[in-house]
């Protein structure tokens, strides 16, 4: 499927068949999440696979019923201590070629991109690198006639909790995947003249 029909056939899927997916496919859509692009190159994103009825009965307890209806959930999670491993990333970067002929000073920016930031900057920071990962990881699932749904409706202490993840390492969302058992129609969204606010 061309990037383009992914883009515009995905829809959120709440109803999946019971049809077990792949042990291949779970693979490519964490490899998708693996080469998604972030800030810095700190690449925060973590992941739990929920597959066992167990785990995803308890699922029900946390978050929207139909999560757990699904074959496959994947708890996506954020590395809240990423940033300290920045200048390391920096120096992969520069390592690999990355700025080769584009002047950066690091030295002046490094410093600047983590100091001046708040917790709570911080928290959203890290938080939308992971989103990217999300994104690509479900658009590889369409792509593999996989529906998913990104849910951010759950209990993220509870889940943390009862998945024994570490302090530093927060639930993001979750994400069900199965085979679609629905086929929703095209969502509402605004017309793009509404969106770009002017060109310059």
């Amino acid at each position: 499927m061309e990037l383009k029909e992914v883009i515009e056939t995905r829809r959120s899927i709440r109803k999946f068949k019971t049809d077990p997916v792949p042990e291949a496919y779970i693979d490519e859509l964490l490899e998708a999440a693996r080469l998604a692009p972030s800030g810095g190159n700190i690449q925060p994103w973590r992941f739990v696979v929920i597959k066992s009825p167990e785990a995803r009965a308890q699922l029900s307890e946390l978050t929207l019923e139909f999560v757990a209806t699904a074959p496959v959930v994947i708890a996506c999670c954020t590395d809240m201590s990423a940033l300290k491993a920045q200048a390391a990333r920096y120096k992969e970067l520069r390592d690999s070629g990355a700025f080769e002929g584009v002047t950066m000073n690091l030295s002046r920016a490094l410093p600047k991109s983590s100091q001046e930031m708040g917790e709570e900057q911080i928290r959203g920071y890290l938080h939308q690198n992971t989103a990217i990962a999300v994104e690509h990881m479900i658009l590889r699932a369409v792509d593999l006639g996989l529906g998913c749904c990104w849910v951010m409706m759950f209990d993220r202490a509870e889940l943390a909790a009862r998945l024994g993840l570490p302090e530093h390492i927060r639930p993001f969302c979750l994400v069900p995947i199965g085979y679609p058992d629905q086929k929703p129609q095209p969502r509402p969204r605004k017309a793009r003249a509404e969106l770009v606010i002017k060109e310059i």
